[in-house]
């Protein structure tokens, strides 16, 4: 099969990474372009217009034409700036806010307010971004303001210079204060929406944790993150019979009555890419969660 790249879709192309390539090869090839018809716009097969359900046989020329590039406009948003410099800023961010568009009507992402913020350098549609958040987990991201400083953090990430703790509370009781996960996690097999230890596309995953309370039949757990897979600590616990309260995906839907998983990511330490200065910042735990600790602790 040969696939006819246009120049919008090549300009588009190029920038990604490994692993941004390997899910667009997966959209197009593997689910028969039912994916990319709907993701990239557009798409031909040996010069005709085909519907989702076409399967490709082999063999077949395709042409994907993206549709036009969307302008992140900034949106002001009630964002908690816990630190600020003309370098970099640390937000709090609140549970539900999605960090950056996943399409066309997604117009109030973190993403939207961090550009209002003056939030600068990567990928225009992710400014400043250098780590994220899933929706439902709340607390504290570093962000950039410029392409040098977001070039720093992004070192200071993958060199893992920059702490980030965690609180969670978890179901079940773990078999030690303090314990090492490793197991590399990836899309999962059969569900290719959940990260899994059962995957085709294994990453290497670390997480550290410690008890900070023993409350009956759960426990309230610090995390710390050595590296930053997508669900990392809710993968992981829930691998090791330690699965969220509340999380919808990987742990108790519902447990204590929350709405989301008790997962907050309250600490960020890390030596300020251009002062050297270290920044040592916290975030309490937000009302949600704390009602549903007082809960179990009450239960």
């Amino acid at each position: 099969m040969d696939i006819v790249v246009n120049e919008e879709l090549k300009s588009y192309i190029d920038p990604l990474t490994s692993e941004e390539h390997e899910a667009l090869e997966r959209s197009i090839l593997m689910e028969g372009c039912r994916d990319a018809l709907v993701v990239w716009g557009d798409v031909l097969v040996d010069g005709r217009p085909r519907p989702k359900s076409h399967r490709l046989a082999g063999g077949e020329e395709v042409d994907v034409a993206l549709p036009a590039t969307r302008v992140l406009l900034p949106v002001e948003l009630a964002l908690d700036v816990v630190y600020e410099d003309e370098h970099l800023l640390v937000v709090d961010k609140p549970a539900g806010l999605v960090a950056h568009p996943a399409g066309p009507d997604d117009r109030t992402t973190l993403a939207h307010g961090l550009l209002a913020l003056g939030a600068a350098g990567g990928d225009p549609q992710r400014p400043g971004l250098v780590h994220r958040l899933d929706r439902d987990t709340s607390g504290l991201l570093v962000v950039a303001r410029s392409d040098d400083a977001h070039a720093r953090l992004t070192d200071a990430i993958r060199e893992r210079r920059v702490e980030r703790r965690y609180l969670a509370l978890v179901k079940g009781s773990p078999r030690s204060r303090t314990g090492r996960i490793e197991a590399p996690i990836g899309r999962d097999r059969r569900e290719r929406t959940r990260r899994s230890l059962d995957t085709e596309t294994p990453r290497e995953a670390i997480t550290w944790f410690e008890v900070q309370e023993l409350i009956g039949s759960r426990a309230f757990l610090e995390v710390r993150l050595e590296t930053g897979r997508t669900h990392q600590i809710r993968v992981h616990l829930e691998a090791i019979d330690l699965p969220v309260s509340g999380d919808p995906v990987y742990g108790v839907v519902g447990d204590l009555g929350l709405e989301r998983q008790f997962l907050h990511a309250h600490r960020l330490r890390f030596e300020h890419p251009f002062t050297g200065a270290e920044l040592d910042l916290s975030s309490p735990l937000p009302p949600d969660l704390t009602a549903a600790l007082e809960r179990a602790r009450a239960a």
